[in-house]
């Protein structure tokens, strides 16, 4: 006989009690975390409960626990709390799945819980590859690096990694998210991306976390070269050593040494050392090295040598009464600078001169005048000392200055001139009495007539027949020459020849012979009048 098939109506009440119960099995899900105690309830019934029975749902039902007393349970970990729900302490992972109540009363009902059990996040671990650790555990990398960031958590299941990130001063902001794991890598590092950096391990299924933070910082090596100097103290007479190298975070250490030998003087992080007189000497040479965090590896250093004063100075001044003088003070070769100071050592020894109306000082770089006023003999004249000091040395020069009364300029001016004139009187007198030629000769220059100028005046009779005889040969050459020439005058008996040699002035000669005839015209007693010829 041939099975029977299932009416449509007992197919629709199955369906019926198993949507019933997969609703039933939805609506109960409990999560639980390991090592921790839970409770599942069988329903959500308050009222009289009849026999609860616990199944574990694998392949098949497993008997848990009944409250039927003469069931036993079956894991000492389960007990019934209200003689219906399932308290399961410790929980493990292998608890985790579907767990099904049995309740028999009026009816037989069934309730089905899921439990979940969530693990973790236990270890969170955060990798962020820098330049180093500082002792106290901070981490630092270099400016303008590369730096990589990961982050690892063990949970169950796997967690949510998501990266947070608080600048000094500044609210945190997200990075991202991810699940598992978390990496990202951070490019030509800069001071804005310095601060603390967060890992945060979220479990989904509990919604425990874990987070763990790191404070990155980013370091620069300095970006000027390492200067260092000497000076004096502004408030002790003490040298000072200063090291100076700029544009590094976070301040570099120097380390002060004198040389040779390399004997220790100071190490800081300002760079600054007092030395008394003591540790001092002229000439003596100091070292400062400067070394930084992130490098160079070797640092870098810088040497002064530290020197007394060496003074120059005019040994003496004057000055007139009522004037002005200057006094000159030079300093060369002093390091540090040297302080330079004027005093008075014979009216007011070791007294420092204070500028004032009187006495005004000035100085440029190392050289200082000092300026003296309206002179007086009795108060400022005398020796002036210029003293030159710095941690090193003390130096000092004298300068004597004298006070004159003013001379009179007009007075030796003319005496000056009347000596000029006196003398030039004696030797003109000395010349007229032992030269007369010199002087005619002299005076003939002066009116400015030629030397070859010559007149002859002859009176005697003797000599006017010698002329005759000198003179025949030359009438001979002269009349080829057809010039005129003067004549000879015969006065009181006597032959007056008056011979003018001029050179190239024919006019003066011609005037000088009309005047001898108009002499001659005046006295007509015995003169007899030559006829013209050459002379």
């Amino acid at each position: 006989m041939a099975a029977r098939a299932p009416e449509p109506q007992v197919l629709l009440c199955l369906g019926a009690l198993l949507a019933r119960w997969v609703a039933a099995g939805l609506e109960a899900v409990v999560i639980g975390e390991v090592h921790e105690n839970i409770t599942l309830h069988c329903g959500n019934i308050s009222e009289t409960r009849g026999l609860v029975t616990w199944y574990r749902n694998d392949s098949e039902p497993v008997f848990l626990l009944s409250s039927n007393s003469s069931f036993p349970p079956a894991k000492p970990r389960f007990s019934l709390v209200n003689a219906s729900s399932l308290h399961i302490e410790l929980l493990s992972l292998q608890d985790e799945g579907n767990y099904s109540c049995w309740e028999a009363l009026d009816e037989t009902r069934w309730f089905q819980v899921w439990l979940q059990v969530a693990s973790g996040p236990y270890q969170v671990e955060a990798n962020i590859s820098t330049t180093g650790v500082l002792p106290n555990g901070t981490l630092y990398a270099t400016k303008g690096s590369q730096v990589d960031f990961s982050c690892t958590s063990s949970s169950r299941p796997p967690p949510m990694i998501e990266w947070w990130f608080q600048a000094p001063d500044s609210r945190t902001e997200l990075f991202g998210n991810n699940l598992t794991v978390s990496s990202f890598m951070l490019l030509l590092m800069s001071q804005n991306l310095q601060g603390n950096y967060t890992c945060l391990a979220k479990n989904m299924l509990s919604g425990r976390q874990r987070k763990v933070t790191n404070e990155l910082l980013v370091y620069s090596p300095p970006s000027s070269d390492l200067e260092c100097w000497a000076e004096m103290s502004p408030r002790l007479f003490m040298l000072q050593l200063t090291c100076r190298w700029d544009g590094g975070y976070p301040d570099p250490n120097f380390l002060w040494t004198e040389e040779p030998g390399g004997v220790v003087v100071g190490s800081s992080k300002l760079g600054v050392e007092m030395l008394n007189r003591s540790q001092l000497s002229d000439g003596k040479t100091f070292k400062c090295v400067g070394s930084h965090i992130v490098g160079p590896q070797s640092g870098a250093s810088c040497v002064v040598q530290i020197r007394s004063p060496f003074l120059l100075s005019e040994p003496m001044k004057t000055c007139f009464v009522g004037g002005n003088v200057t006094l000159t003070c030079q300093v060369s070769g002093a390091y540090p600078s040297a302080k330079i100071l004027w005093l008075r050592n014979l009216t007011q020894p070791e007294v420092v001169i204070q500028p004032n109306n009187h006495y005004v000082i000035t100085q440029n770089d190392q050289t200082s005048t000092l300026t003296i006023q309206n002179c007086s003999q009795d108060l400022d004249e005398g020796y002036y000392v210029c003293r030159a000091e710095n941690p090193v040395g003390v130096r000092e020069v004298d300068i004597w200055l004298s006070v004159k009364e003013p001379l009179n300029i007009v007075g030796i001016v003319g005496t000056v001139v009347s000596l000029l004139l006196l003398g030039l009187a004696i030797i003109s007198g000395l010349m007229l009495y032992y030269s007369p030629v010199f002087c005619w000769k002299l005076g003939n220059t002066i009116r400015g007539q030629d030397m070859g100028d010559v007149i002859v005046l002859v009176d005697d009779e003797e000599e006017e027949e010698v002329a005759e005889e000198e003179e025949e040969p030359e009438e001979e050459e002269e009349a080829s020459e057809g010039e005129e020439w003067p004549k000879e005058i015969h006065k009181h008996g006597h032959i007056h020849r008056v011979t003018a040699l001029v050179n190239g002035n024919v006019d003066w000669m011609a005037s000088g012979l009309q005047a001898l005839q108009d002499d001659s015209s005046e006295q007509p007693s015995d003169i007899v009048q030559e006829a013209d010829r050459p002379v």
